[in-house]
Formats: C-alpha cells, structure tokens, sequence
C-alpha cells in the first residue's frame, strides 16, 4: 500500500481515483541507480529546457 498524491487538487489518499475526477500518481520520484538508462534523456531534456528562448 502506497500513498498516492492528485496533481489536479493536491490531496493525498491510498486509493488510485481522487473525489475531484483527478488520478492519483506517486507523489516521489525513483530511487537513485547507478545504472540509470534515462539518465542521458534527462540531461538532454534539461539542456533543452535551459536554452530554451522565451
């Protein structure tokens, strides 16, 4: 059993559909690994991000 959090009005709850229609998602992110295979993604993603022009 895991707590699971609503992105649409931020409450938390063990069951996977929020009262507000929302879908409730793992509010943490993935434990560290070494052997990371998105780590390039990411880094790719986040340099993108950075040299973006507004």
């Amino acid at each position: 059993m895991k707590i699971l959090k609503c992105p649409s009005c931020q409450s938390y709850g063990l069951q996977s559909s929020c009262s507000c229609g929302g879908e409730r998602i793992a509010p943490k992110p993935p434990k560290y690994s070494p052997e990371d295979k998105y780590a390039k993604y990411r880094r790719m993603w986040k340099h993108d991000l950075d040299h973006h022009d507004p």
